[in-house]
C-alpha cells in the first residue's frame, strides 16, 4: 500500500528532525461503514430492539398527532377525515375551563418544582452518615415506596385521609380539624398531592445524586482539610460543584416533565368536588379523549401541552449553557 506524506508532515520535516507521520489515503464512506459494521456487528445487533421499540412506540404514534388538525371520524380514518386547521386549538383557548386548567397546571408544577432540591439534600445527608449499616437500612426504607404501585399508594392516602382515617383523626384531635374526608376540601389537594409524591419518589430520586457523590475525587476533600475547611465548607466548595453538572441535567429533564405534573396521581386522588383546584391539562385530555370520545380536540390539547414542555426544555438548556457552559447538548 502506498503512503503519502501529509502537508502537515512535510512542514514538520522542514522545521526540524521531528518524526514524520505518514497518513494513509482516506477510504470511501461506503467502505468505512462496511468495516465499522463488521467490526461492531454485535453492538449493532443489540441496538436493533431499541430502535424497533422507539420506531413503534415513540415515533410511530406521532403520525396520529395529525388528527389535531382534522375533524377525525374513526369510521373514515385519518386519511378520510376533513382537514380543519387550527379549529381545535382555537376551541381550547376559548374554552371556559382553559384558564382553570392552565392555572392549576402551573400552580401544581411550581409546587412540584420547589421540591427539586430535596433529593439533593437527602443524598448529601445520607453521604454524611458514618454508620454504613444504618445508611443502607435508611436507603432501603426510603426506596421501598417507589416499587409500590401508584394506585396502591393513592388508595392508602385516600383511606388515611377519609373521614375516619388515621390522619384525619390525628388532625381532629390535635388541631380540631373537622372529621370529614380531607380530599373533599379543594384547599387540601395540593399539599396532599405533594406529600404523596415525595413519599413515593424522594428516596428513589436521590440515587443518581448518591452515584454522582461517589465519583468525586477524595483528594479534593483532603486538600480542603489541609486548607482548614470544615464540613460545611467542604460541602459548599467541593461536594456541590462536584455534582453540579448532574443537578443541572436533572433540572432540565424536570422542566421537560413539569407540565405532566404526575397526572396519574392527580387522576387517582381528585374527584369532581375539587376539580376547580385539582383538574390539570392532562386529566382534561383523558376525560375529553377517552370518556367523551372527542379525539381531535383532546389530541390538540395534548399537543399544546407537549409543545410547551419542549419549549421549557429548550429555554432551560439555553440558560444553563449561558450561565454554566453545560447542558443536555
Amino acid at each position: 500500500m502506498k503512503f503519502f506524506k501529509s502537508k502537515a508532515a512535510k512542514t514538520a520535516q522542514a522545521a526540524g528532525p521531528e518524526i514524520v507521520e505518514l497518513a494513509a489515503p482516506k477510504q470511501p464512506l461506503r467502505y468505512r461503514i462496511k468495516k465499522d459494521l463488521q467490526r461492531n456487528a454485535l453492538i449493532y445487533i443489540m441496538l436493533i430492539p431499541v430502535l424497533v421499540y422507539y420506531a413503534i412506540f415513540k415515533f410511530g404514534p406521532m403520525f396520529g398527532l395529525s388528527i389535531a388538525f382534522l375533524d377525525f371520524k374513526p369510521a373514515k380514518g385519518i386519511l378520510g377525515s376533513k382537514f380543519v386547521g387550527l379549529k381545535w386549538f382555537k376551541s381550547f383557548f376559548s374554552d371556559y375551563y382553559f384558564k382553570r386548567l392552565l392555572g392549576n397546571t402551573i400552580r401544581i408544577a411550581l409546587a412540584d418544582l420547589m421540591t427539586f432540591p430535596l433529593p439533593v439534600i437527602l443524598a448529601l445527608l445520607i453521604n454524611e452518615l458514618k454508620n454504613k449499616k444504618f445508611s443502607k437500612m435508611a436507603q432501603t426504607i426510603m426506596y421501598v415506596p417507589h416499587f409500590i404501585s401508584t394506585v396502591v399508594i393513592c388508595g392508602i392516602v385516600i383511606s388515611l385521609t377519609s373521614s375516619t382515617g388515621a390522619i384525619t383523626q390525628i388532625l381532629h384531635t390535635l388541631f380540631g380539624v373537622k372529621e370529614q374526608a380531607l380530599l373533599n376540601n379543594p384547599s387540601n389537594f395540593l399539599p396532599i398531592y405533594i406529600l404523596t409524591e415525595l413519599w413515593q419518589t424522594l428516596g428513589w430520586n436521590s440515587i443518581i445524586y448518591l452515584s454522582a457523590l461517589s465519583g468525586i475525587d477524595q483528594e479534593l476533600y483532603d486538600a480542603a482539610k489541609v486548607d482548614g475547611a470544615n464540613r460545611w465548607q467542604q460541602c459548599l466548595h467541593v461536594t456541590l460543584p462536584g455534582i453540579a453538572p448532574t443537578i443541572i441535567i436533572m433540572l432540565i429533564l424536570k422542566m421537560g416533565k413539569i407540565f405532566n405534573v404526575g397526572y396519574e396521581r392527580v387522576m387517582l386522588l381528585y374527584n369532581p368536588a375539587i376539580y376547580n383546584t385539582a383538574d390539570v391539562i392532562n386529566t382534561y385530555v383523558y376525560r375529553k379523549g377517552l370518556i367523551d370520545a372527542q379525539y381531535s380536540y383532546s389530541t390538540a390539547v395534548g399537543l399544546f401541552n407537549c409543545v410547551v414542555s419542549f419549549a421549557l426544555v429548550m429555554i432551560t438548556n439555553k440558560i444553563s449553557q449561558k450561565v454554566n457552559g453545560s447542558g443536555l447538548w
